[in-house]
């Protein structure tokens, strides 16, 4: 345990602690820093306005969360970004979250250098890519964080636990069984995925904590 060391794990995910949210903190856990969870659904963060107030001084002037949320970021010594990919694209949440990271970055570039992780959660393989290699780019072009790992996790169909199941005409599973080319598979075959019973997943946590505590 390294208390002397702070990592801050910030979740887009608006569902309250499901796979994104646990698997945040399961990599905070196992580095053994002092830690500090944020959910982003539950602050006040909104996109980046293009006002450029913020371009003598790094610091942002939109009256919301995220002046006090950089300041968190610039105290940690590594930080933690999860988020999830609904209709193919990265959530809401965390997207507004890496745009206003542009205060940071104004000549000083304040976040150069600084060990990043990140976490995704996506029910479709070419969209969870895509978005996950969307993200690197952004954080290491643009912001210049020393991004030491990325991990991605199987996420769920929001349709099994709607209430509308088959009954649904726009039912996930009717693309899902097109994408895998199988007509016979059900809603019960797309079961609600526990990252804590996928072991590659969990491999890859313990890895990557190990790389953010010798890197930091």
């Amino acid at each position: 345990m390294n208390m002397n060391k702070k990592i801050i794990g910030i979740s887009g995910s608006p569902i309250k602690n499901r796979n994104t949210d646990r698997a945040i903190k399961q990599l905070m856990d196992e580095t053994g820093y002092a830690a500090e969870f944020v959910k982003l659904s539950k602050i006040n963060v909104k996109p980046c306005y293009g006002c450029k107030g913020c371009v003598k001084d790094n610091v942002c002037k939109t009256n919301d969360d995220f002046p006090e949320l950089a300041k968190k970021l610039l105290d940690a010594d590594v930080v933690v970004l999860g988020g999830y990919i609904p209709f193919g694209q990265l959530d809401g949440f965390t997207k507004a979250f890496t745009e206003r990271l542009w205060c940071m970055k104004h000549d000083n570039t304040l976040l150069k250098d600084k060990p990043w992780a990140t976490i995704l959660n996506g029910l479709e393989p070419a969209a969870l890519e895509a978005a996950n290699k969307a993200l690197a780019k952004k954080l290491t072009e643009s912001d210049r964080v020393n991004l030491l790992g990325q991990i991605t996790l199987s996420g769920n169909i929001p349709c099994n636990t709607c209430g509308k199941g088959e009954k649904c005409r726009t039912n996930a599973p009717h693309k899902m069984r097109a994408v895998k080319n199988n007509p016979a598979l059900t809603i019960d075959d797309f079961p609600y995925a526990d990252f804590i019973e996928n072991k590659r997943v969990c491999e890859e946590i313990t890895t990557l904590a190990s790389t953010i505590v010798s890197a930091s």
